[in-house]
């Protein structure tokens, strides 16, 4: 679940801090209140699409930070071991994003620099925000897997799956690796064989001793 959401400098945002409780959390505001924004600044942590417009006025940049307790088996950690991160120890993920007065912006995973694909992939695991014209995560084939898989309690046998197609795909990697240096290998031989029988025709002989100058007659 969503455990907290800072923000700072984003739009009219200087400053906000919000602890979540578990359950359910609403939000309400009259219109204007900055409820708008601060579904915006929760898309970026999730890997949303940047702008410069969203960095407060008279600022550098701006940040929005996201924090998670999952439990150990949510699909947001099978990503993270396709990219090559360690699962947390305590369950927590955090993400955080930050947005430059220029238009750069980064990622982060725990404190560590990630994609924004990486990162938008895993908010695609943790959150789902609908609007009026917002595509809905169920109708988006690529999460029904996912969900199958979660839904008849597979977790750990996907795990194991994914653990075994990591070491096929090392072991043909490896094994390509060795076919090439046995090509490689085998043209060396073809030249140095065509060499030493280019060599051989020649009948090359040992340097002759150049026979000493006789002395001459007095």
């Amino acid at each position: 679940m969503l455990a907290r959401l800072s923000i700072r400098d984003i739009v009219l945002i200087e400053r906000l801090d919000i602890d979540f409780a578990k359950g359910l959390a609403v939000l309400t505001g009259e219109t204007g209140a900055g409820k708008s924004i601060l579904l915006d600044a929760f898309a970026l942590a999730l890997g949303g699409r940047g702008d410069a417009s969203l960095v407060r006025h008279g600022v550098e940049q701006g940040q929005v930070t996201a924090a998670f307790d999952l439990p150990k088996k949510h699909p947001a950690f099978a990503i993270l071991r396709e990219n090559g991160f360690d699962d947390p120890e305590s369950g927590e993920m955090i993400l955080r994003r930050v947005q430059l007065a220029d238009g750069r912006t980064r990622g982060f995973l725990n404190d560590q620099p990630v994609s924004i694909q990486t990162l938008k992939a895993i908010g695609a695991t943790l959150v789902e925000i609908h609007g009026q014209h917002d595509e809905r995560a169920l109708v988006d084939v690529a999460t029904h897997r996912r969900l199958l898989d979660a839904f008849a309690g597979l977790d750990e046998s996907v795990v194991a799956v994914e653990s075994l197609w990591e070491a096929r795909r090392t072991a043909r990697d490896t094994l390509e690796e060795h076919r090439a240096g046995m090509e490689r290998a085998a043209r060396d031989a073809d030249y140095l064989r065509h060499a030493s029988e280019e060599l051989m025709k020649l009948a090359p002989e040992g340097a002759r001793k150049p026979a000493s100058p006789s002395a001459a007659p007095r």
